[in-house]
């Protein structure tokens, strides 16, 4: 019987693990700081709180929050006239309520069921056709922001480079925009005056469609500002996304549809309505504009467009390239249409400079200016983002995993592997299928019953259906019975490798390097793929990989070393403002007017989303003050310290016996009693118990069975805590569930397990204690098999169930997730694209 050790203290914190360099005109001393003060604003502590009355101009509070339910409810006039009506009966005393939550509601409707800064309207006319824009200039919007006080103390304005060490050095790290390289070299163009300083904007636009059948469109521009974090900026609180604008749409012709002055016209109607967004913030990225900040210190703030997040199609809009039919379709750099699939090579970026002059050419003579911006794959269209000083557009725009590669590059090598399954015949489509419905549930994780026959519109769905088509295709597609699906496989290995790579959401010299090294491999894997197709007798397969998606992510790296993680430019949190867009189309409007309505309806939700956080921060100021000095641990601050939490406890014990009995079906409780009693006698005097007898326990012994484990751990992203939900349920959601996991077996070695039973249990004299039984993971595997370096997977391989063991959950570091390898008995593959915690760990082998 194994002893189990206590987990590892965690090793002493260097006095100055991090390092923070300011921009030289910040006028700050380069910063050291241990983990548990790094990132964190003393004056961000203590928002003042400026209003006793926060929600004016409401008459009352009750006032303020009925018209909050009211409009996240999408209450129409009647309803609402209903409602207070009601409301004024009751306190008049002539109706009463005896409702007290939806609980109550829900059981009376069964029972029954038993018996039977407002946005405006400007026009854009061109050629005798008027075009209306609704549009709220983004520097109004950023003055309303640094007007906020619960804001003020989070602005960041220096640029500045962080350091973590790493036990030999300080290694640099980006993750914030401010930690890129492009805010430092924009603070060092700003005019050489006192506290000059970047108010940084990212601007998001895409079209949408509002009805069920797509006949009405919308067009919505979203601003975030980059001087607030990431859990501000792309949050759904007063901080996150605003729509400031709603853009024409030039109706489609399809006489006209291809041609070149009727493409010139959208992008003229498209820049020309951007220009009332950008109204006073062109003018002041040239002057400043001089604005006292919460620290009292005067700063010249200078609008940029530091981001310009949007998909593909977007992108030719916000540059003005020709898309895909252009000699150079890549809105970054001069990448020709014939090389868009060859990642080794790399070409010079885009600059304004060649744009402005190959305009200017255009302007004298047509012809040779045509001749030179077809070179240049741009459209004779001069771009409004020119007006905005330092923010060169070709700069700000950068890589959307959402729409290159969940929403793109993914959905190409998907249709590759149907065709290559459906060449294998129905028997092996069905193997797949079976094999993706088997896929082991997780929380987070979308669960496919069907991959092959469906299709979806969400992003997130493809992105977790390309985590598990790897493990469900590994024995399917092999060399033998498919060199290309083999082959693909391989491509869709580095692909995942990359995306992960590319979602972390803090980046070092390490990553970007390892970045672009499997950037080179997914360029020979695809190459080899085109190779296979073209000999291969599978109709149909994609020989031309010549499409901007194939090539996007060649600029990444750049993109992170200059304006952070790519969580920063992704359009995943904007995207998300499409829904509440088209739940106030269908609930809110009467099909006229749909932008103006829609847009009403977006202030009023924007106005009252400002005065909750005023409430908020009135009802936390009152609960502090009436605490006093009697603060609960929850309101102390304190450095991360993992730990468990046992959760949905079994209505009623069960004995000792009651589950060595169990073994009649489930080897695993074999002998409980004994291994038990060994464990505790053993394992006790390693926590620090001192026994002086052998315990033993009778046969009506209780223990209390748990269903669900919460698991803290520090993430090895970005050194905060993590949450992990594990579920050891015979039951859950009509279903068996039992979770794998990750733990610290003794003090030099971690194992992954499958959970069997987790339990709490008191001892006399010693107290109470939380344990698991669980199956281990540590049956010998050949060592050529238990690395694949072909697909970078890990196999393990779980010992027979009567070898199941106990451990402490003190023990437990994170969940996992493990594939079980049809070919091989109680062998298992791990899922490293779980998320980036695991994938680092899997790729460091820190497990």
């Amino acid at each position: 019987m194994a002893t189990i050790n206590p987990a590892p203290a965690a090793s002493a914190q260097l006095p100055s693990e991090f390092k923070t360099e300011f921009h030289p005109r910040s006028g700050r001393q380069t910063l050291f700081q241990p983990f548990d003060q790094f990132g964190i604003s003393p004056e961000a502590q203590d928002a003042p709180i400026v209003d006793k009355e926060p929600w004016c101009p409401f008459r009352s509070r009750g006032d303020f929050e009925f018209s909050e339910i009211a409009i996240e409810a999408a209450l129409n006039k009647s309803q609402i006239n209903a409602l207070l009506s009601l409301i004024t009966r009751i306190s008049e005393g002539h109706a009463q309520i005896t409702l007290k939550n939806e609980a109550d509601l829900s059981k009376a409707w069964d029972n029954a069921a038993a018996e039977l800064t407002p946005v405006f309207a400007m026009t854009y006319k061109k050629n005798e056709q008027v075009y209306e824009v609704h549009a709220w200039p983004i520097w109004d919007w950023a003055l309303d922001l640094l007007d906020n006080p619960l804001l003020a103390p989070h602005f960041v304005w220096d640029a500045c480079r962080v350091y973590k060490h790493n036990g030999a050095q300080f290694e640099r790290f980006f993750n914030e925009p401010w930690t890129g390289d492009r805010w430092w070299d924009i603070q060092s163009s700003l005019p050489d005056i006192d506290s000059a300083v970047p108010f940084c904007f990212i601007l998001y636009a895409d079209k949408t469609k509002l009805s069920s059948f797509g006949t009405v469109k919308g067009y919505p521009v979203v601003v975030r500002c980059a001087n607030l974090p990431t859990h501000i900026r792309n949050g759904e609180a007063f901080g996150g996304g605003r729509i400031v604008g709603w853009l024409p749409i030039v109706p489609e012709d399809a006489g006209e549809e291809g041609k070149l002055g009727y493409t010139t016209l959208k992008c003229v109607v498209w820049h020309e309505s951007f220009k009332k967004l950008l109204e006073h913030a062109a003018q002041y990225s040239k002057t400043g504009y001089s604005h006292k900040c919460h620290d009292d210190i005067l700063r010249w703030l200078f609008p940029i467009i530091l981001i310009l997040s949007a998909d593909y199609e977007e992108q030719c809009m916000m540059s003005l390239i020709r898309g895909r039919g252009g000699k150079c379709p890549c809105p970054v750099c001069l990448v020709p249409l014939e090389e868009l699939h060859d990642l080794s090579k790399t070409y010079a970026l885009r600059s304004i400079g060649e744009a402005m002059e190959a305009l200017r050419v255009y302007k004298r003579s047509r012809a040779q200016g045509e001749e030179l911006l077809k070179a240049l794959g741009l459209r004779p269209v001069e771009n409004i983002f020119w007006i905005m000083w330092y923010s060169d557009p070709h700069d700000a725009l950068s890589f959307d995993r959402l729409h290159s590669l969940h929403g793109g590059l993914w959905k190409h090598l998907l249709a590759e592997l149907k065709k290559i399954l459906a060449s294998l015949g129905r028997e092996a489509e069905a193997a797949f299928e079976k094999l993706i419905d088997d896929f082991p549930r997780w929380r987070n994780l979308n669960h496919f019953k069907s991959a092959i026959n469906i299709t979806f519109s969400d992003g997130n769905k493809y992105q977790d259906l390309s985590k598990q088509t790897l493990y469900a295709c590994l024995n399917l597609l092999t060399p033998r019975t498919s060199p290309e699906g083999h082959q693909l496989l391989r491509v869709i290995s580095t692909y995942l490798q990359l995306d992960s790579l590319i979602g972390l959401d803090v980046h070092t010299e390490g990553t970007l390097a390892a970045i672009e090294a499997e950037l080179l491999i997914f360029d020979m894997e695809l190459k080899a793929y085109v190779a296979c197709a073209e000999s291969s007798d599978i109709e149909k397969l994609k020989l031309d990989w010549n499409f901007p998606k194939t090539h996007l992510w060649k600029h990444v790296v750049h993109d992170i070393r200059h304006k952070g993680a790519a969580r920063n430019y992704s359009t995943r949190p904007n995207e998300k403002l499409h829904g509440p867009l088209k739940d106030t189309y269908h609930h809110r409007t009467n099909g006229k007017d749909v932008a103006g309505q829609i847009l009403r309806v977006d202030h009023h939700k924007f106005a009252l989303m400002l005065l909750r956080e005023r409430v908020d921060a009135v009802d936390e100021y009152n609960r502090l003050q009436a605490l006093g000095n009697d603060l609960p641990d929850e309101d102390v601050a304190v450095a991360f310290n993992g730990h468990v939490k046992l959760g949905a406890p079994t209505q009623n014990p069960s004995s000792i016996l009651d589950l060595e009995n169990r073994s009649a079906v489930d080897r695993s409780f074999q002998a409980f009693r004994r291994k038990f009693t060994e464990f505790i006698n053993t394992s006790l005097p390693t926590y620090g118990h001192q026994l002086t007898n052998w315990i033993t326990f009778p046969a009506d012994y209780q223990i209390h069975e748990h269903r669900y484990l919460k698991v803290n751990y520090k993430s090895m992203v970005d050194w905060k805590q993590a949450t992990d939900h594990l579920r050891c349920n015979p039951q859950f959601h009509g279903l068996p569930r039992f979770d794998h996991a990750l733990i610290q077996l003794t003090a030099d070695e971690t194992i992954f397990v499958r959970l069997i039973l987790l339990f709490r249990c008191s001892i006399s004299n010693l107290g109470s204690f939380e344990f698991a039984l669980v199956q281990p993971y540590t049956a010998r595997i050949n060592g050529s098999r238990r690395m694949d370096h072909f697909f970078k997977l890990t196999r393990v391989k779980a010992l027979p169930r009567a070898s199941s063991i106990f451990v402490p959950l003190s023990s437990f570091i994170r969940g996992a997730v493990l594939v079980p390898d049809a070919d091989h008995q109680d062998e298992h593959l791990i899922v490293d694209h779980l998320d980036s915690d695991m994938f680092l760990r899997m790729r460091a082998r820190v497990w």
